[in-house]
């Protein structure tokens, strides 16, 4: 099979250098001259367009059993990210849309229209127990089309109003548009945010994270999430060996803006996302990608993944436990994670029922 597949680094501002194939196609896809230039010079430079596809979901929470995750439910969104983050370990979901997990999944966005809908019902069962729920574990749920459906919005307007608390991880300042209803439930320990920083280095983020906010203006989101009173963490994942190497500097920077919690993971390569990111490696750091790759399988007992609940979060192996060491002592140096806040769910009340219980 032939990729359809134009030059990186023409691409402005996506992640991914084409339509990779998904692990389900049957059908080759062949490169092909059909007279229209569309294998030129003006293909390749020519803006590849977000298009926006409307969903009616049948149900919104979805749960999970993942002993290496702290929640047991989330919310999405969107499926699909416009940031193009070429590491994104969701990229695989858009094969079972029967799209590709290359430009598809940052082009192609999936947007559940009836989301506030759906959810209301679902918390409005009798049989719906209230626990935290994660909002954007798997895409952003303030990339750039969330300025335009408010979708996120919606979301959180409901669980504003029945008193549901929420935790949301983002690399996005748009999060700043809704701070009128997250820094209240901040107020009754119903919400926080933990904030994405991979790396301080701009030229590196512009690459590795196209769409996504800046690092400095990520740090100017924590500062204003903490002057609002908003619990705030930050977010190191991945941590990529050889490329985002600045774990330390992103840990005092993040700390001085006003962040407590902290965490990161490795990268994670499964499915479609090892052949996407070897791309990318040798397109942006060919004289980097082999040494990269082989502290990956290091950490991977030889492979490019290892799906393991107990190991795929951090690896395995001397080079694990180093990263792991860095952490550990820059985030006790520092303080991050002294303290837990533990999030209410005893102040929840079903939809449309106010001041007393539920008639369902």
């Amino acid at each position: 099979m032939e990729e359809v597949s134009i030059p990186l680094q023409a691409i402005k501002g996506r992640g991914a250098a084409g339509w990779l194939a998904h692990r389900f196609e049957r059908d080759t896809r062949l490169t092909f001259d059909d007279g229209w230039d569309t294998l030129g010079e003006n293909a390749a430079t020519a803006p590849v367009p977000t298009e926006i596809i409307s969903e009616n979901a049948r149900s919104i929470i979805t749960y999970n059993e993942s002993p290496d995750v702290g929640f047991d439910r989330s919310i999405n969104p969107y499926r699909g990210c416009e940031h193009g983050c070429i590491y994104c370990y969701a990229r695989p979901t858009h094969s079972y849309l029967n799209m590709s997990p290359g430009l598809d999944f940052e082009t192609k966005i999936v947007a559940k229209r009836n989301i506030a809908a759906v959810l209301r019902a679902e918390l409005s069962s009798r049989n719906y127990q209230p626990q935290h729920v994660a909002i954007g574990s798997a895409t952003d749920c303030y990339q750039p089309v969330e300025r335009d459906l408010g979708l996120t919005r919606s979301v959180i307007e409901l669980l504003h109003e029945t008193r549901h608390p929420f935790s949301l991880v983002t690399k996005s300042s748009g999060v700043e548009r809704d701070l009128d209803l997250i820094a209240p439930m901040a107020a009754q320990r119903l919400a926080t945010v933990c904030v994405t920083i991979t790396t301080l280095d701009a030229a590196l983020a512009r690459k590795l994270e196209p769409r996504a906010a800046a690092p400095h203006r990520r740090l100017r989101l924590l500062r204003t999430l903490a002057e609002h009173g908003v619990p705030c963490g930050v977010s190191l994942a991945p941590h990529i060996p050889f490329l985002t190497d600045d774990m330390e500097q992103v840990l005092e920077a993040a700390w001085e803006a006003g962040a407590r919690s902290a965490f990161y993971h490795v990268l994670r390569l499964p499915w479609e996302v090892a052949p996407l990111f070897r791309q990318w490696l040798e397109a942006h750091y060919p004289q980097r990608a082999e040494r990269i790759m082989a502290r990956v399988h290091d950490m991977r007992g030889g492979k490019d993944y290892d799906s393991d609940f107990a190991t795929r979060m951090k690896g395995t192996g001397p080079w694990a436990e180093l990263i792991a060491q860095r952490f550990r002592k820059a985030s006790q140096r520092l303080g991050f994670n002294r303290e837990r806040v533990d999030l209410d769910a005893g102040a929840f009340r079903r939809p449309g029922v106010r001041g007393q219980g539920s008639l369902f």
